[in-house]
């Protein structure tokens, strides 16, 4: 208990939290916007492949 009231109260503790939310934050942006690329392409390439038949 006493680890959520130095994580909570703290300078310290504030900027751990806050870099947590940032780099989970970046995670899912970067998942996001992976996963959307990843649909464009496989998506073109088989467009491709139908029309190269």
């Amino acid at each position: 208990m006493n680890a959520m009231t130095v994580l909570f109260s703290t300078d310290v503790g504030l900027m751990s939290l806050a870099v947590i939310i940032v780099t989970l934050g970046m995670g899912g942006f970067y998942l996001r916007y992976f996963m959307k690329h990843i649909r464009e392409d496989s998506l073109r390439a088989a467009a491709e492949a139908k029309a190269g038949r």
